[in-house]
């Protein structure tokens, strides 16, 4: 059966100490995160579901017309998916009844990262997503990123630090 939105894992029920990196992306892909008021909204519904699932948010990256978000459980008892619903519901919601335009395509995308995944490459990623796109030169000119955990002194911090090493590492004969 073909579907016009991706499925979800058949075999994982999104509980538990799961990384996983997601990807809202806005309604006919309208430019509504370049102002900082309109992020401030959406970001402080990500925390209030970020809370009641149990998550910790590592890393976010607002785009003008679209967020990337690294996500992590923090219990045996971390909800995944009612992070999902419950992020993209609560700022839908506060969007609308704030700036009276909807807010987000029906289905986002989502990638629940293996063990051997290397959850540090893909906050780079979340976060080197302007730089990218050619909006900022470095990372730290951004506004409209961050993590809830860690400052974002720190992320880019371990970030080079693993740079450096890899650098080095790659120098031994």
């Amino acid at each position: 059966m073909i579907t016009n939105h991706p499925a979800r894992l058949k075999t994982l029920n999104y509980r538990g100490l799961h990384r996983y990196v997601l990807t809202f992306c806005t309604h006919e892909r309208r430019r509504l995160f370049v102002m900082a008021d309109c992020v401030a909204v959406v970001y402080l519904q990500f925390l209030r579901a970020a809370a009641g699932s149990q998550m910790a948010i590592l890393a976010y990256c607002f785009m003008p017309d679209h967020v990337h978000l690294l996500i992590e459980g923090l219990s045996d008892d971390s909800d995944g998916r009612l992070f999902i619903a419950r992020a993209k519901q609560l700022s839908g919601f506060h969007f609308q009844k704030q700036f009276g335009v909807s807010l987000w395509q029906r289905y986002g995308f989502e990638h629940t990262l293996r063990d051997d995944e290397d959850a540090l490459s893909v906050a780079r990623y979340v976060l080197e997503n302007p730089v990218r796109a050619g909006i900022v030169r470095q990372v730290q000119d951004y506004p409209f990123l961050g993590s809830n955990v860690y400052r974002l002194e720190e992320v880019l911090e371990a970030l080079q630090m693993r740079h450096r090493w890899r650098r080095s590492v790659s120098t031994i004969p």
